[in-house]
């Protein structure tokens, strides 16, 4: 066991990212503090003419090593840099004991130098001197061979010399401290082993260990530099290679290979300063690129992409605003707003050329619309009618079920894959920088976690700023201000509240069945002619044949269905052609309808037998609300349980939404705050429960323009009284009975003229939307402007004479 002498008292200065051993010589910066303590106490305690010893001793984690080195502060001044130091050398380990008092701040321990010797367990003292002849001098050798040449690959000769010099076993061990591959933990333990020969076996061990991950290092830094040789004599060659070519190109004058040099492709292109200047900053790195890189692969995809942009073509406007005009009008019938408004830009566009007004600020204001109407109406063929009145070219982009942001500014170019959005391509689609594009079923985007493509198409329809929108992946700027965008949707609510600021609206609200012969017989019966095979001459459809088609056969806005329903009668009479049943040419009337397709499916209520008749009976209203489809005519039905089964309270059926609910109880709590003035017997009411029902209950309905037909059927179930067949109504009931506004009056209208109705009521507020209605459906009904529900329940239901008994 290692043995003690020579009690010490000595101020302690703490090495937390050092270990000094006996031998080592090293400055310590005496700015820290505890250094300082340390020095100064040591100064203070030391007798003339002797130099300050300290004990030094490290610190881990917190923690003071159990051994520590006398160290003797040889010299106090400043260090390299100017900060004050002091130059300390190890002499002998001492083992710390208690802590006791000194002068300074510094801590002060009692201490014991250690004579080192062998640990106990390993012979005692006799085995090292057994063992300094043979094993013992050979790990001095092994430990001056592995240091020698570690030395020499760092060019350290002189301490090869001085290592080579020395002979006692503690002094090399002592010296493997000075190592700086060695971590702190294991300069501790070196501190700590005070078995000089178990101290240098871990040096040779820990020497060994190193080397051999140096030597692992060595071996894959040589392989990456052969690597990186190879690849650099490889570029060398190919660039040398292709100098060749291009020599061998110009000798030869062949146009191929011109045609694959991208610096004179993007040279000889017609672009803009910045993105001509983008292209080449990507020809730099394509030539520095090799063949097999994949980098290489997206410059050329982007190259190419660039280069087919037409960043220059523009075709030039037809400013023939009555040619343009009657394009408009021989491609549809009716849709007079949406006309109008195209023929307004086309006009002011004329104008501002003509004045020289063209672009201003770098922006043309081109015009964005949103076409919204229900399905049929022709909202994605206008597009095309659009561009062809303008003289420009026409280019679709569906964006129904698009969920994905890239897709409208398109992938970054660093992903597998990417592509331009659907934007650029539609400009390079179209080869002209000024096209009409037409964003269908807007109103369709979704979104989720890959982002919110309404939200990218922000810039692209705000006329202030797309003219320098940024696609992710061509980066570069690209004016879009000249582009005139068409949207296109069912439901204008689906539209996101920011897009839709930055659009026109226009609504398309439906046909009137002249309106459907007009674009059948000039449009529909040609197309579906030309597909069943038939010529003009050998099939016709008269006029009323047509207009049964679309009165009976068919209940819509648009003409979807009525295109099938001509569809079916073609077919039908090419099968019977080609049977020999029947003769051509034939002309379709009326009568053959039914023999060719069967009976009419949406018979109008007003041609039903009058006992057959929904509101046949009391309780029954007929309102008008609008869809996805279009408007379309419902019918509010009313009933009042028995006395003898009681119950009370409202019941409401049909999937209706919170909205028409609060309409059913604001009508029945009118009618029961109201029942004496409007000679209704609501006593009854607290005894018997109503129910309100809104038949075809599969459909989801909403809104509160429901509320004076609910009104209407509550007030002729109390009073017997039947609403008249041929009276629809739309409107919003309030509770001190005042009809309030509603919307979509003009597609309710129409469903009210499809259905037969000819007396409709509407609120007072809403007369002025009578001026957006055609004409010749206007004089097919009479239109009421109401402002109060008794004036509604004066016109709805039938007179008293008339009345017909409340079943009990």
């Amino acid at each position: 066991m290692a043995s003690t002498s020579n009690s010490l008292t000595l101020p302690v200065l703490p090495l937390d990212d050092e270990v000094v051993l006996p031998g080592m010589v090293v400055p310590l910066d005496l700015s820290d503090a505890e250094v300082r303590a340390a020095v100064e106490a040591a100064q203070a305690a030391a007798s003339e003419g002797k130099k300050p010893e300290v004990l030094l001793v490290p610190r881990v984690d917190g923690s003071y090593a159990g051994i520590g080195v006398l160290g003797r502060v040889e010299q106090v001044g400043r260090l390299a840099d100017g900060d004050p130091g002091a130059l300390i050398r190890g002499l002998r380990r001492v083992r710390i004991g208690s802590g006791t008092t000194g002068p300074g701040a510094a801590l002060w321990v009692e201490g014991s130098e250690v004579t080192e010797g062998a640990e106990p367990g390993a012979g005692s003292a006799d085995r090292q001197q057994s063992e300094a002849p043979g094993v013992v001098a050979e790990l001095v050798k092994e430990y001056k061979a592995l240091a020698t040449s570690w030395l020499r690959k760092r060019g350290a000769w002189e301490v090869v010399d001085r290592v080579q010099q020395m002979d006692d076993v503690a002094q090399l061990a002592d010296n493997a401290g000075y190592s700086p591959f060695l971590s702190l933990t294991q300069k501790v333990r070196l501190l700590e082993t005070t078995d000089p020969v178990e101290r240098l076996r871990f040096a040779v061990e820990s020497l060994r260990e190193h080397l051999a991950e140096q030597e692992v290092a060595e071996s894959i830094a040589k392989d990456v530099q052969e690597g990186v040789d190879k690849q650099q004599r490889e570029f060398l060659l190919r660039r040398q290679l292709e100098a060749v070519r291009r020599e061998l190109s110009e000798l030869n004058g062949d146009p191929e290979d011109e045609g694959e040099d991208y610096r004179a492709r993007v040279e000889a292109a017609a672009l803009p300063d910045e993105v001509r200047k983008a292209a080449l900053k990507e020809v730099d790195k394509l030539e520095r690129s090799s063949d097999q890189s994949p980098e290489g692969s997206w410059i050329r995809t982007w190259l190419d992409t660039v280069l087919e942009m037409p960043w220059n073509e523009r075709t030039d406007d037809a400013y023939d605003i009555a040619g343009a005009k009657g394009v408009l009008d021989a491609d549809h019938a009716g849709l007079e707003d949406v006309k109008e408004r195209i023929t307004e830009y086309l006009a002011v566009r004329k104008r501002r050329a003509d004045r020289g007004l063209g672009v201003i600020g770098g922006r043309r204001g081109g015009a964005v619309l949103a076409l919204v109407g229900p399905p049929g109406v022709g909202k994605t063929s206008l597009g095309e009618s659009v561009a062809r009145s303008m003289g420009r070219k026409f280019v679709r982009v569906a964006l129904g079920g698009v969920r994905d942001e890239a897709e409208i500014r398109g992938h970054r170019r660093t992903y597998v894959g990417a592509l331009p959005g659907r934007i650029v391509r539609a400009i390079k689609e179209a080869g002209s920088m000024n096209p009409v594009v037409l964003l269908d079923e807007i109103d369709k985007l979704g979104s989720d976690f890959r982002g919110d493509p309404a939200s990218g198409l922000l810039e692209v329809l705000d006329p202030a700023q797309n003219h320098t929108f940024r696609d992710h992946y061509l980066e570069v700027e690209l004016d879009l201000s000249d582009v005139v965008f068409l949207a296109t949707a069912n439901v204008m609510e689906a539209i996101p509240e920011a897009l839709l600021d930055r659009m026109e609206v226009v609504q398309l609200d439906g046909y009137t069945e002249d309106e459907k012969v007009t674009i059948a017989r000039d449009h529909l019966l040609e197309r579906q002619l030309e597909r069943a095979g038939l010529g003009s001459d050998e099939v016709t459809l008269d006029d009323a044949a047509l207009r049964k088609l679309a009165g009976e056969y068919t209940r819509e806005a648009g003409v979807r269905n009525l295109e099938r329903a001509v569809a079916r009668v073609l077919r039908k009479v090419a099968a019977e052609h080609e049977l020999g049943e029947r003769e051509l040419p034939f002309t379709v009337d009326p009568d053959a309808l039914r023999r060719l397709i069967g009976r009419p499916h949406h018979t109008p209520e007003s041609a039903q037998d009058p006992a057959e008749r929904r509101t046949a009976v009391p309780g029954v209203a007929t309102g008008l609300a609008v869809t996805g489809a279009g408007g379309d005519v419902l019918f509010v039905e009313a009933s009042l349980a028995d006395p003898e089964t009681g119950g009370s309270g409202l019941t409401l059926t049909g999937q209706l939404g919170d909205v028409m609910k609060e309409s059913a109880h604001i009508a029945l709590s009118y009618l029961r705050s109201r029942g004496a003035e409007l000679e209704l017997p609501v006593a009854d009411l607290k005894e018997r429960g109503v129910h309100l029902h809104v038949p075809a209950g599969a459909v989801p309905k909403d809104g509160p323009s429901a509320g004076v037909t609910m009104t209407a059927a509550l007030a002729s179930l109390l009073s017997g009284r039947q609403v008249r067949t041929d009276v629809a109504m739309t409107g919003e009931v309030s509770l001190t009975g005042r009809v309030l506004p509603v919307g979509g009056v003009k597609q309710k209208l129409l469903a009210a003229h499809r259905g037969g109705v000819t007396t409709v009521i509407i609120p007072k507020r809403n007369e002025p939307d009578l001026d957006d209605v055609p004409a010749d459906v206007l004089a097919g009904l009479d239109v009421h402007a109401v402002s109060d529900v008794r004036r509604v329940l004066e016109l709805a239901l039938t007179p008293a004479s008339s009345e017909v008994p409340v079943a009990a």
